[in-house]
Parts: C-alpha cells; sequence; structure tokens
C-alpha cells in the first residue's frame, strides 16, 4: 500500500513537470522514450496513403513540418489497418467489437479520438456507444489502462517480454503522452508506466516488435518494414 500511495505522489508531479518534447527516462528498471505533446500548440493526425492512394510507410515521406511520430496501430500484411481507422473526418475502416486473435483482440481494446485541440481514448463498447466525432481515429488493442485501472489480463509475474510503443491521454484532453520501450517489457508494466508514472487513466497500446518512433529533434528516425498507420505530431505555427 505504501509503494501505491508513492506511484500515485509521482504520477500527479510527473505530467505537470514534463516538458513538450520527447526524452529518456527509466522507471521500474526498465527504460523509456516519453513524448509529451500539448494539443495547444501542436496537432496529432493520422497518416496512412498518399494524395495518389500510395502507402506512406515510413517516417521520411511525411510531410517536413512532422516533428515526430510512431506507427498507430495495427496493420494487415498489405498496410491497411486492422481495426476501425479516420484519417480527416473520413473512415477508412470500421469498428470491430468482437474479440479475436493476437493482441488486438485482447479484450477491452480500444480507440484513440482525435480532434482539432484535443484527444481522448475510448474503450471499444463505449466509443460505439457514446459515437463521438473524430477528426481521426485507431483502434488498437488491448488498452493499457481503463478508468485508472490496469487491464485485467495483465499479469505482474509474466515471462512475456517485448518491446511495445503506446499512448496516453490526459484527463482533461489537452496532452498527449506517446511512449515507447528502449527495453523488451511486459504488458503489465508498460501499463504500470502509464498509470502510476504519467497518471492517465486511459492508455492504448500501439503495437510491439515493429514499434518504431520519429524525433526530428534529437535526430531519431527508427528504420525498419514499411509500417500501416502514422501517428505523427507537427506544430500548429506551421500551419
Amino acid at each position: 500500500m505504501i509503494l501505491r500511495v508513492s506511484a500515485t505522489i509521482l504520477a500527479l508531479v510527473a505530467p505537470a513537470a514534463a516538458q513538450a518534447g520527447c526524452e529518456n527516462i527509466a522507471y521500474e528498471s526498465n527504460r523509456y522514450t516519453l513524448c509529451t505533446v500539448n494539443l495547444s500548440e501542436q496537432k496529432a493526425e493520422l497518416f496512412l496513403r498518399d494524395e495518389n492512394g500510395s502507402v506512406y510507410g515510413d517516417f521520411s515521406r511525411l510531410p517536413p513540418q512532422v516533428s515526430i511520430a510512431m506507427n498507430g496501430g495495427m496493420y494487415h500484411a498489405d498496410r491497411r489497418p486492422v481495426g476501425h481507422y479516420i484519417e480527416n473526418g473520413e473512415e477508412v475502416m470500421r469498428v470491430v467489437p468482437n474479440a479475436g486473435p493476437g493482441n488486438f483482440g485482447l479484450l477491452p481494446n480500444g480507440v484513440l479520438c482525435l480532434n482539432s485541440a484535443s484527444a481522448e481514448i475510448y474503450e471499444t463498447l463505449s466509443y460505439v456507444s457514446a459515437a463521438p466525432t473524430c477528426d481521426h481515429a485507431t483502434q488498437s488493442g488491448p488498452m493499457l489502462v481503463i478508468d485508472g485501472e490496469l487491464h485485467p489480463r495483465f499479469l505482474e509475474d509474466s515471462t512475456s517480454r517485448k518491446r511495445r510503443n503506446g499512448v496516453g491521454v490526459s484527463e482533461d484532453g489537452e496532452t498527449l503522452f506517446l511512449a515507447i520501450t528502449s527495453n523488451a517489457v511486459t504488458f503489465h508494466e508498460f501499463g504500470s508506466l502509464f498509470r502510476d508514472y504519467l497518471g492517465v487513466r486511459n492508455a492504448l497500446f500501439l503495437d510491439g516488435s515493429i514499434s518504431r518512433l520519429y524525433d526530428r529533434e534529437n535526430r531519431r528516425s527508427d528504420g525498419g518494414a514499411l509500417m500501416g498507420p502514422i501517428l505523427a505530431i507537427s506544430d500548429r505555427a506551421t500551419d
């Protein structure tokens, strides 16, 4: 109980002290890169295909004003999103509400909904019920944190460790937290980063072994196979 209280205190302090941009952090014996996005000053968007219908697939093909980016959800071999996907107000893929194989189908999963200066993460069935308007949306899974609690299937003593990336949203919807692991972690450890260190009430897993990050300021651009949806951040001053 004392350890949990200490973690809660840390969670209250950490987001307020965080500066916009990306930084390397250590938490509970694991290492992460954490990117903090102020949505009043920066915009968050999803990119899948360019104006010619070609998959972006790589950070190098994104618009030059993009300063931070990471893979934005699971995809099929042809780069189509596995779950619900909206880009610039247009629905590309419907909501998938049912359980299924793999991490995506480990219910509850969720939807990241992005609008002009705010974001929210919904559990999928809550998203269907609320039917929010989203400029951009991506469905992935599992949820990491759901209303302040870790996903019920996460085991503290799990031995399944992988590289992972995910996203969390502040309670007021004005700050987006993007995190990617520097070493292999369990789902329980990754969810704890969002709940106990960042203090967010809802966070969503985006992907695992293929997780990649672009951070222009720190000259980082992870390479690898072509991606599907990409979650990208750019400064509003460049509009």
